[in-house]
């Protein structure tokens, strides 16, 4: 997995969405988030236009299930994915292998969008690397590692949609996407999971991927034992 946050490289990480895509550039240690930026933004955007030691670029998809190692079967991964995403006959099906939780990701990036694609064709990496797409879900699998809280509780959200991981441990919980068509919704499915797996949140922080309002950080404040990004 790649990871930006070097101290010593230049590194990116590109949230892409329906509606936008987030940058994250780390330099000398020291990483600056741009907030959300709308598509069009990208065509003019200056951290396209350079190179980096290390990229990363994440899709927000909800088409995807994580099934463990000894359920998978490469030529039954659509029909597992169909099970719990609603697919069309022309869309994609990949899948990654998610070590660290002894499973695998099955996945589809079919959304309707090619910013991802315009952003990955646009950034460089030093050693002329592929830059790979793959989902947002994926990628927050990797930080509960980076977590030093025993309740590691990681979320996403963008286009209506809340991504969520919970781990305890090396335990994984809950790995699931949920249709939230407003924060206060998004709120309600995460306090909803933490009951259900008998979590604290006055004892856990929650750490967030994408940006947050203000306002919200500060809702979640209200529960939370602490709320940082990650």
């Amino acid at each position: 997995m790649q990871e930006t946050g070097s101290n010593t490289a230049a590194a990116i990480s590109v949230q892409v969405s329906l509606s936008g895509y987030v940058t994250r550039v780390s330099l000398n240690g020291v990483s600056v988030s741009s907030g959300w930026m709308s598509a069009d933004r990208f065509f003019t955007d200056p951290q396209f236009r350079r190179g980096y030691d290390e990229v990363s670029v994440s899709l927000f998809t909800p088409k995807f299930v994580l099934v463990p190692e000894h359920f998978f079967q490469a030529d039954r991964a659509g029909d597992l994915l169909s099970e719990v995403a609603a697919l069309k006959d022309s869309d994609a099906v990949s899948y990654e292998a998610v070590p660290q939780f002894k499973a695998v990701l099955i996945y589809s990036d079919s959304i309707g969008e090619t910013l991802s694609k315009a952003v990955s064709g646009a950034l460089s990496v030093a050693e002329g690397a592929e830059v790979r797409i793959l989902p947002e879900i994926w990628y927050m699998l990797s930080c509960p590692d980076r977590i030093p809280e025993y309740n590691k509780v990681v979320a996403s959200y963008a286009d209506g949609y809340l991504y969520l991981v919970i781990a305890q441990g090396r335990s994984l919980l809950l790995c699931n996407s949920y249709k939230a068509a407003d924060f206060v919704t998004a709120e309600y499915f995460i306090f909803r999971a933490m009951k259900r797996l008998q979590l604290n949140p006055e004892m856990t922080v929650v750490y967030f991927r994408t940006p947050l309002k203000e306002e919200d950080e500060m809702s979640l404040y209200r529960y939370f034992k602490s709320v940082d990004s990650i």
